[in-house]
């Protein structure tokens, strides 16, 4: 399955891995669905490392989500260039609507352990089109905003998802 997402700097499409992280994905996917993705925005741009979105408005209000999930990163996947995995707290199984995209190799986040510190992000999928998009996003100048390090001095806008 594809989602993509119409941002103000372009198309992003990314393949869901419904095998590998049925959980993560079907997580990922109703709240796609929902609508709750649409006016969000990429909240947090760390160049060299990831974009993040999922969770705030414009305003940098923050949207109410469901319960978390189960962390997934156990299953194989790994935090390689252009994956999406699930953002969480410190806590392991505590990710809901937030994600981010891999801007580079970021293996250190992948699992290592059942413990809180070597449990990792769950990754459930790839940018498939659109990496340009995602680079160019990494380029934005940010500030911090409202308490929140890394947020893009200019919204970064996801206006509409699609899933095909």
């Amino acid at each position: 399955m594809t989602v993509i997402f119409t941002t103000n700097v372009g198309d992003i499409h990314i393949e869901v891995d419904m095998e590998k992280a049925p959980v993560s994905s079907k997580n990922f996917l109703q709240y796609c669905q929902d609508g709750f993705y649409d006016y969000t925005i990429f909240h947090r741009v760390i160049k060299g490392f990831m974009i993040q979105g999922g969770g705030f408005t414009a305003k940098m209000k923050e949207k109410p989500t469901r319960d978390p999930i189960v962390n997934e990163a156990n299953r194989g996947l790994s935090n390689t260039l252009g994956t999406i995995a699930m953002a969480r707290t410190d806590a392991p199984h505590s990710a809901t609507g937030q994600f981010f995209i891999n801007t580079a190799d970021n293996s250190f986040l992948d699992h290592t352990a059942t413990t809180n510190s070597g449990w990792g992000y769950a990754v459930f999928g790839r940018v498939v089109a659109g990496i340009e998009v995602v680079k160019e996003i990494e380029k934005a100048k940010t500030a911090t905003v409202a308490g929140h390090d890394d947020v893009p001095k200019t919204a970064i806008v996801i206006e509409k998802v699609t899933i095909i």
